[in-house]
C-alpha cells in the first residue's frame, strides 16, 4: 500500500505536467524504451515497427535484439486477458512487479535497519527515488529491481536457491545483470570456502549466469558475431565501458556552464549517490549489497551513451537508500514523515519532468 501510494502521486504528478505540455499520461508511459519493449511484446522481435530506429537515427534488422525478452514475456502472458492493452499490460506487469520489490524492500529494511520503520522508508525511498516513474512505465526497471532486490534476499539469508533463481531471471532482463552475477557469485564462492551450506552455494554458481549467458549466445548467434549485443549497443546507442571518462566530462561541464535544470539535477543525484555509497561503506552494511551498488555505479557511471540516462540506470542501485531509511527511522515521527514527503514530491516532479518538459531520452 505504501508503494501503490507513491506511485500514485508519481502519476498524479505526470497527469498534470503531460496536460501543461499538451501530452497525454498513455503516450508518456510508452515513451522511448517502452515503445520498443511494447512493439516487441505485441509482435515479436522480427516485427517490429520499421520506422523505430537507434540512437543514432538508423535502423538494422538486429537493432530489436538490444532489449532483453523477460519483460516483453511478461507482457505476453498478462496481455491474454481479455480488454487489455499491450501498454496496459506493460504497466501493469510493472506495477506488480513494484509491489514485489516492496516486500522485499521491507524485508531488506527490517533486517539491516531493525524495524519496521526502516522497511516501510525504504520503500518511500525506493518508491520515490529520482527518475522512479519509470517504475510505473513501460520499462523494465522495475521487474529486474524486484529480482534483484530478492536475489540479494537470498544471498543475505543464504537461500542460495532463491539467489540464483532471481539471478538466472535478471540475466534475461537488462545486462545489468552482470554486476548481481558477480556478487551472487562470489557470496556463493565465500561460503564454500568458508565450509558453510554445504552443496547449496554451487546452485547459485551455476544458476546465476544461465538467463545472461542464454541470451547473449542467442544474439551472438543472430549476429555472426560472439559480442554481437555489446557490438550492437555500441553501434545503436554508444554504449561502451570508458571507465567514466565520458561522465566526468559530463559533470564538469555542468557544473561549470550553462546547462539545463534537467542536466544540473542528473549531475547532483550522481554525486549524492557517491556520496552515500561511502556512507554504506562507513556503516559497515552486509558487503554483498555494498558490492551490488557499486558495481551498479560502476557500469552506469563507468560507460559513455545518454547521459541523460545515468540517473535511471542507477535506480537498481536501492542499497544506497537503506543508511536515508535507517537515519529517518531513528528521529521523531514528524522529521521522518516531512522528509519522507518532499523527497516524494521532488521524485515525483523530476521524473514528470524528464518525460514532459525534456525533449531528449532518459
Amino acid at each position: 500500500m505504501v508503494y501503490l501510494a507513491v506511485r500514485l502521486v508519481g502519476l498524479l504528478v505526470l497527469a498534470w505536467l503531460s496536460a501543461a505540455n499538451d501530452e497525454t499520461v498513455v503516450e508518456n508511459l510508452r515513451a522511448w524504451d517502452g515503445q520498443w519493449y511494447t512493439e516487441i511484446a505485441a509482435n515479436g522481435y522480427g516485427g517490429v515497427d520499421p520506422s523505430m530506429v537507434d540512437g543514432f537515427g538508423h535502423r538494422y534488422p538486429e537493432t530489436p535484439l538490444a532489449f532483453f525478452p523477460g519483460y516483453p514475456l511478461l507482457i505476453m502472458a498478462v496481455q491474454v486477458l481479455p480488454g487489455i492493452t499491450t501498454t496496459g499490460a506493460a504497466v501493469v506487469v510493472s506495477l506488480a512487479c513494484g509491489v514485489f520489490a516492496a516486500y522485499g524492500l521491507t524485508r531488506l529494511g527490517e533486517r539491516i535497519g531493525g524495524s519496521r520503520a526502516a522497511g516501510l522508508l525504504l520503500v518511500v525511498l525506493f518508491a520515490a527515488a529520482p527518475m522512479s516513474v519509470v517504475l510505473s512505465m513501460a520499462y523494465s526497471e522495475a521487474l529486474f529491481c524486484a529480482l534483484a532486490i530478492w536475489s540479494l534476499i537470498g544471498v543475505v539469508e543464504r537461500n542460495w536457491t532463491l539467489a540464483g533463481l532471481c539471478c538466472a531471471g535478471a540475466g534475461l532482463v537488462r545486462p545489468t545483470a552482470a554486476a548481481l552475477i558477480g556478487v551472487v557469485g562470489l557470496a556463493a564462492i565465500v561460503a564454500l570456502v568458508q565450509h558453510r551450506d554445504s552443496w547449496r552455494p554451487w546452485l547459485a554458481i551455476l544458476l546465476a549466469p544461465t538467463g545472461m549467458l542464454l541470451y547473449v549466445g542467442w544474439v551472438g548467434l543472430q549476429t555472426g558475431e560472439l559480442n554481437g549485443y555489446f557490438e550492437l549497443q555500441q553501434r545503436g546507442w554508444s554504449s561502451a565501458f570508458d571507465g567514466g571518462a565520458t561522465t566526468g566530462k559530463f559533470v564538469l561541464e555542468t557544473l561549470t556552464r550553462e546547462r539545463s535544470v534537467f542536466e544540473t539535477f542528473t549531475v547532483w543525484v550522481v554525486l549524492a549517490a557517491l556520496v552515500l555509497l561511502v556512507v554504506c561503506v562507513r556503516q559497515r552494511m552486509p558487503w554483498p549489497l555494498v558490492l551490488f551498488a557499486a558495481a551498479v555505479l560502476v557500469l552506469d557511471l563507468g560507460s559513455d551513451g545518454l547521459m541523460y540516462s545515468k540517473v535511471r540506470l542507477m535506480l537498481p542501485a536501492f542499497p544506497l537508500l537503506i543508511p536515508v531509511a535507517i537515519g529517518l527511522a531513528k528521529r521523531r515521527r514528524p522529521t521522518a514523515v516531512t522528509t519522507a514527503v518532499l523527497l516524494v514530491f521532488f521524485g515525483s516532479w523530476l521524473g514528470a519532468y524528464s518525460l514532459t518538459a525534456w525533449q531528449y531520452a532518459i
